[in-house]
């Protein structure tokens, strides 16, 4: 995983998109470019996924402001009031759900990932949904470890 410092930073000039504009998009695609202009404002190019991966932390980051700001109940009580979802968890269930996520974020914000964010997010709401569909409750048959399964 890279650190914020360890990432790339590409600068190039408003000329290179027009004569170089393939190799331009390609590194775009890889991480945002910074694109200098002699006749306006330096702009930003980077994917949609990057962009939306961008916008999801930010989002997520007020939801968790709004939490950190009240004062009344658990992190896991004041994370269930922003989270709904959460409430299908089990208490001690919500508690881990609450603390992975603020760790999570501290992660993302830390290193400009914010990929680690949204997908721990992700991870326990669709865990949350399952099991509100009463899939957590089905008995699971382990495997021992020196049993060999074949592949598919």
């Amino acid at each position: 995983m890279a650190i914020a410092a360890d990432l790339p930073v590409a600068t190039r000039r408003s000329s290179d998109l027009s004569k170089h504009s393939a190799e331009v998009f390609a590194e775009a695609e890889d991480h945002p470019v910074t694109v200098t202009r002699r006749d306006g404002e330096t702009l930003v190019l980077m994917s949609q996924r990057e962009a939306e991966g961008r916008s999801l932390l930010l989002n997520f980051a007020a939801q968790l402001i709004t939490v950190t700001l009240d004062d009344r109940g658990t992190l896991a009580e004041r994370m269930s009031k922003a989270f709904p979802w959460m409430l299908a968890l089990s208490p001690v269930d919500r508690e881990s759900c609450a603390q992975d996520l603020v760790d999570a974020a501290r992660a993302s914000f830390s290193t400009n990932q914010p990929h680690l964010a949204i997908a721990e997010l992700t991870s326990w709401k669709e865990t949350a949904t399952a099991v509100a569909a009463g899939l957590g409750s089905a008995d699971l048959e382990w495997l021992d470890d020196d049993e060999t399964v074949e592949r598919p």
